[in-house]
């Protein structure tokens, strides 16, 4: 596994700016990082994002966050 792979990624809509918005809360805790007009783009930049900043994190020397377990919500069958 990957030192990026640990850490949740989502995508949410943005009704307000009418955009997808991309969130890694273990890394960006105060908001947002990224957003574009399909989910598909907006994954694939926060991915992008996430990787830089566990690579600048290891080439300083710094510790990496911890990854938060956050539970999933139960699914509900149809």
């Amino acid at each position: 596994m990957k030192a990026q792979d640990q850490y949740l990624k989502f995508i949410r809509w943005n009704e307000t700016d009418r955009l997808y918005v991309g969130y890694c809360p273990d890394l960006f805790p105060w908001r947002a990082v990224c957003h574009g007009q399909t989910e598909e783009e907006t994954y694939s930049a926060l991915c992008t994002l996430v990787h830089e900043e566990v690579e600048e994190l290891i080439q300083a020397g710094r510790e990496l966050p911890p990854a938060s377990p956050r539970p999933m919500r139960e699914a509900i069958p149809a």
